[in-house]
């Protein structure tokens, strides 16, 4: 009997080594799902905030966009207005240079009126094109009757009389 009650022992310690094992995996695995309980809850409560705020991006990329295109569209005006104004400023230059040069042929004794008016109004018309101005007022240059001021009385700007 002394042999069965040694195995009976050796059983026993192993059976009660087993057990302890067993209660050591146990609480391993406790500590295991608690911290994978916490980690999904974590992971649910950041997917909720990203739900939450994913609207409010989303809206604000929206207005971003909007706002990109509208900086671009406007920048797209100013630059045609732009190339446009520069258009009418070459223009004008242009015909108040073949004005001057006109008058001053003018003034060595060519009679050149027709020519020298004629670049005057091309020249007003280029300058009123080439102001900032958006308002089309073309009246302040003319005196009421229809003439253009500086040409009324047939007098050249130095008061000269020019030959009708």
């Amino acid at each position: 009997m002394d042999r069965f009650a040694t195995e009976k022992e050796a059983a026993r310690a192993q059976l009660s080594l087993a057990g302890n094992q067993l209660q050591s995996i146990k609480e391993k695995i406790s500590v295991q799902a608690r911290k994978t309980e916490e980690l999904e809850a974590r992971l649910a409560s950041e997917l909720a905030n990203a739900e939450k705020t994913k609207p409010n991006a989303d809206a604000f990329v929206a207005v971003y966009r909007v706002d990109a295109q509208a900086a671009q569209s406007h920048a797209r005006e100013v630059a045609e207005t732009a190339r446009a104004r520069a258009h009418w400023i070459t223009k004008f230059s242009k015909y108040q240079y073949r004005r001057e040069t006109l008058e001053e042929i003018h003034y060595r004794g060519f009679d050149l009126t027709e020519q020298i008016i004629k670049a005057k109004e091309l020249e007003a018309d280029a300058g009123a094109l080439a102001s900032d101005d958006d308002d089309d007022d073309d009246d302040d240059d003319d005196d009421g009757d229809g003439n253009k001021s500086g040409s009324q009385s047939g007098e050249e700007p130095d008061g000269e009389e020019t030959s009708p």
